[in-house]
C-alpha cells in the first residue's frame, strides 16, 4: 500500500509541492529540528543587530562578518531552492526570498538581510513541524494492526506468524488486551471489543460466535478465535487508509481555484515589483536604493504561500477527524461540498431499517407462558429457511434461559401459507391468518388485533394447535435505533428528507411515519430511484442519497453526494462518495457538522491570509513597510492558517 500523503506546502518543502510523512518512530522533536546551522545563523544575525543598535557602523567589518555568517549558515537551503526555482522558471517563495535577500545585500542592508533569512528558515522549520502533525494523525493508522498473530497450524498447534502471510480462511487467536490483526468472524469465544479506532463507537461492543471483527480494534476481556475473512491489504483498516490517501490526492474546488489564482498572481506581482523598482528612480521620485528596497518588500509580502497552504491542511484535518468517527470520505470535494446539501434521499430496507425481520410481538391468546409459546414456534421453524423462521429462532435464542427445543416429526411446509408438524404426538400449525382460518380454526375474537398489527406493516402469523389458536406472532423489519433522532437533527438543520423504497406503499408509509418523513416514494425499481434523484435535483441545488444495496447504486451515482452503509454491498460502497463504517445514521449529522466546520475554517484561512497581506502590501506601496514586516506577513500568515486548520483535529462533535 502506498503510504505517501501529499500535502501542498510552500515554505516547508517547496511551493505547491508534496510532503512525504516521516514515520512516527523516527519523527524528531521541534528542538531537534533546530540544527546547529540554524542556531548559528540566529546567534550571528542577533549579534549583528545588537552591534548596530548599540551604535556600531552597519558596514564595519565585524558586523558584515556576522551578517555573512548568518546568511551562509541559515540561508543555504533557501538560496539553493531559489536558484533551482529560477532555473525552472518557478516563481515561488524561495525565489522571491532569495531575490529579496540578495537585493538587500546589494543595497547595503546586510543586517536586515541576515535577520530576514534566519527568520524565514526558522519559520519554515516550525511550519514543517505543524504540517507533519496532521500527517502523523493519518500515518498513525498504519500502526493500529499488529505485525504478528497467533495462527492455528494444520497440526492444530498455535504459532506466531507474520500477518502479511495469513490468508482468508485461517484461524487466529486474539488474547485479552491484544489488537485484532485482520478482519474476520468470531469462530469461538466471547469478549468485548473496543472498536473506537475503526468505527468511532465510544462503548465496547460485545462479540459472540458469528460476529464480525475489524483489524486494528482491541480485544478486552476474553480470548477470541477468529476465522480470517480478508488479507492484510484488504481489511477495513487498509481500505480506510487507502481511501484517505486517494482523497488527499484529489484537489477540492477551493484548492483548484487557489492554485489557478497563484499561477497568474505571482508573475503579476513580480512585474509590479520591477515597475516599482524602476519607475520612481527614472522619474526622479525616489533614489534607487529606496525604490529597490520597496520592490523587495513587495516581492516577499505578496507571495501567495499562505493562500496555497490554507486549503490542503484544512481538508487533511477534516478527512482525518471524520475517519476517527467512522466516516470514510473519498475526496476533499465531498467534504467541502457537504455543507451545501439541501435534500437527502434515504433508502428504507437496510438503511433506515436493519434489513432483516425481527420478532416484535408474541401475544398469548390463552393463559400460557410466552416462553413456552416461543419454544413451540421455534421448534416448528427450526426446519424452515424462511426469513420469518430466522426471526423467531433468534428471539428464542436471545431469551435469558431459552427452553430446549423438542423433537419435531411429520414436518410439512406450504410456501406462502405456513408450516405444520407434530410435537410429542400433537399437531401444531404456524402460518398466515388466512391459512389458519382455512383449517377451521376461529380467529374472529382477534381480528382487530391482527388488523392493527398489519396496519403497522408487520408480518403476522398464528400459532395454533389442532383445536384452537395459541398465539399471535408479528415480525417486521425494525427501524434502526438511531434513525429517528438522526433524521430529526437533519430536519432541524433545514434538510429536506425523503424516502425511496422498492417495498410496498403501506410498509414504506409505516416506517416513514415512525421517522416523521412526509415525502415517500415506494415500489420503485433501481432506475426509478435514479429518476427520482434527478427530479429532486431540479428542486434542490445539492441532493444526497443514502443506500446499501446493488439496487441503490444508480441512485447513489446520480446524487451530488452519496452515502453507503458500511456493511452494504461492494457495489454500493464502491459507488458512494462517503461510507458510514459503523452503519450508524447518526453519523450523517456528524458529517454535516465536520463539513461545515471545514468550510468555516477554509473561509477564515483565506480571509486571514488576504487581510494580513493586504495591510502590509498597502504599507509597501506607500514605502512604509520593511523586509521584517514582509517576512512576518508572509510566514506569519502561513503559520496562522496552518494552526487554524489543525484546530479541526481537536474539535469535539
Amino acid at each position: 500500500m502506498n503510504q505517501t500523503i501529499p500535502i501542498s506546502s510552500c515554505c516547508a518543502q517547496g511551493a505547491c509541492g508534496t510532503v512525504t510523512p516521516t514515520p512516527a518512530a523516527t519523527t524528531s522533536s521541534p528542538v531537534q529540528r533546530l540544527t546547529s546551522a540554524l542556531l548559528l545563523s540566529g546567534v550571528a544575525a542577533s549579534s549583528a543587530e545588537i552591534f548596530v543598535w548599540s551604535g556600531s557602523d552597519e558596514h564595519s567589518w565585524y558586523v558584515l562578518l556576522l551578517a555573512v555568517l548568518a546568511i551562509a549558515s541559515g540561508g543555504r537551503q533557501t538560496l539553493r531552492q531559489g536558484w533551482h526555482s529560477l532555473r525552472n522558471l518557478n516563481l515561488d517563495i524561495h525565489f522571491l526570498m532569495s531575490l529579496a535577500v540578495l537585493g538587500a545585500m546589494a543595497i547595503g542592508q546586510w543586517t536586515e538581510a541576515a535577520m530576514v533569512i534566519f527568520l524565514f528558515a526558522l519559520a519554515a522549520q516550525i511550519e514543517s513541524f505543524s504540517l507533519e502533525k496532521a500527517q502523523r494523525a493519518i500515518s498513525s493508522l498504519l500502526t493500529l494492526a499488529p505485525e504478528e498473530a497467533l495462527l492455528q497450524g494444520p497440526d492444530q498447534q498455535w504459532r506466531m506468524s507474520a500477518v502479511a502471510s495469513i490468508q482468508p480462511g485461517a484461524i487466529i487467536r486474539i488474547r485479552p488486551g491484544e489488537r485484532i490483526p485482520l478482519d474476520g468472524v468470531v469462530s469461538s469465544g466471547s469478549s468485548t471489543v473496543n472498536q473506537a479506532p475503526i468505527t468511532g463507537e465510544s462503548q465496547p461492543v460485545s462479540k459472540q460466535t458469528g460476529d464480525s471483527l475489524y483489524a486494528g480494534t482491541i480485544n478486552q476481556l476474553g480470548t477470541l478465535e477468529c476465522r480470517v475473512t480478508s488479507d492484510r491489504d484488504h481489511t477495513t483498516l487498509a481500505r480506510i487508509i487507502a481511501t484517505i490517501q486517494e482523497a488527499q490526492a484529489q484537489r477540492a474546488p477551493m484548492q483548484r481555484f487557489i492554485d489557478r489564482f497563484a499561477r497568474y498572481y505571482t508573475p503579476a506581482v513580480v512585474g509590479i515589483a520591477i515597475l516599482l523598482a524602476l519607475v520612481p528612480p527614472l522619474l526622479a521620485l525616489q533614489p534607487w536604493p529606496t525604490a529597490i528596497y520597496n520592490a523587495l518588500v513587495l516581492l516577499v509580502v505578496a507571495c501567495p504561500c499562505a493562500l496555497v497552504i490554507s486549503t490542503p491542511i484544512t481538508i487533511v484535518s477534516g478527512l482525518t477527524v471524520a475517519a476517527r468517527h467512522g466516516i470514510l470520505i473519498k475526496g476533499g470535494v465531498h467534504l467541502e461540498n457537504g455543507y451545501r446539501l439541501q435534500a437527502l434521499a434515504i433508502d428504507k430496507t437496510g438503511t433506515l431499517t436493519h434489513g432483516r425481520l425481527q420478532l416484535t410481538d408474541v401475544i398469548p391468546l390463552h393463559p400460557q407462558p410466552e416462553a413456552t409459546l416461543l419454544q413451540t414456534a421455534a421448534a416448528l421453524e427450526s426446519h424452515s429457511e424462511h426469513p420469518l423462521a430466522t426471526a423467531i429462532l433468534e428471539a428464542w435464542q436471545k431469551q435469558e434461559n431459552p427452553l430446549p427445543l423438542p423433537a419435531v416429526s411429520q414436518f410439512q411446509a406450504l410456501p406462502g401459507q405456513g408450516i405444520s408438524a407434530h410435537i410429542a404426538g400433537e399437531a401444531f400449525f404456524l402460518g398466515t391468518p388466512r391459512w389458519i382460518k382455512h383449517r377451521q380454526i376461529d380467529l374472529a375474537a382477534w381480528t382487530d388485533t391482527i388488523h392493527t398489527l398489519e396496519q403497522q406493516a408487520k408480518t403476522v402469523v398464528i400459532l395454533a394447535s389442532a383445536r384452537q389458536p395459541l398465539a399471535i406472532l408479528a415480525a417486521s423489519d425494525t427501524l434502526r435505533p438511531e434513525a429517528r433522532h438522526a433524521l430529526q437533527q437533519l430536519q432541524q438543520s433545514g434538510m429536506q428528507i425523503c424516502m425511496l423504497s422498492g417495498d410496498n406503499q403501506r410498509t414504506a408509509q409505516a416506517i416513514a411515519a415512525q421517522c416523521h418523513i412526509r415525502e415517500v416514494y415506494a415500489e420503485l425499481l433501481p432506475e426509478q430511484k435514479q429518476q427520482q434523484i434527478k427530479q429532486l435535483s431540479q428542486r434542490y441545488a445539492c441532493v444526497g442519497m443514502v443506500g446499501d444495496g446493488i439496487n441503490d447504486a444508480p441512485a447513489l451515482a446520480q446524487a451530488h453526494i452519496s452515502f453507503a452503509m458500511g456493511k452494504g454491498t461492494a457495489t454500493a460502497l464502491e459507488t458512494a462518495d462517503v461510507a458510514l463504517i459503523q452503519e450508524d445514521l447518526g453519523k450523517l449529522p456528524l458529517f454535516l457538522a465536520i463539513s461545515r466546520a471545514s468550510n468555516r475554517i477554509l473561509r477564515q484561512n483565506i480571509a486571514l491570509a488576504l487581510l494580513l497581506k493586504a495591510a502590509v502590501l498597502l504599507l509597501a506601496m506607500l514605502g512604509h513597510a520593511t523586509l521584517w514586516m514582509a517576512v512576518f506577513a508572509d510566514v506569519g500568515a502561513s503559520l496562522l492558517v496552518i494552526f487554524n486548520g489543525l484546530r479541526l483535529l481537536r474539535l469535539r462533535y
